[in-house]
């Protein structure tokens, strides 16, 4: 696949927003876990998901279809 035009400086800039989004979810996630707090664990799942689906929609409208990676081993 071809990603001249698409993968550019501004491409770049956003999908680096849209992983620290995700990163940011997941520490609050990975927090409440540890706490032991199901209440607020919950609602970080939730928030962590809405992060991911962001940045998969993010790709897809850009033409870009993530794959799954083969498991090692």
């Amino acid at each position: 696949m071809a990603l001249d035009g698409v993968v550019d400086e501004h491409f770049l800039m956003r999908y680096r927003t849209l992983l620290d989004e995700e990163a940011a979810a997941f520490d609050e996630l990975e927090h409440a876990y540890e706490d032991g707090d199901r209440g607020r664990f919950v609602v970080d799942l939730e928030t962590w998901q809405d992060a991911i689906g962001r940045k998969l929609a993010y790709l897809r409208r850009k033409g870009l279809e993530p794959q799954a990676v083969p498991a090692l081993g």
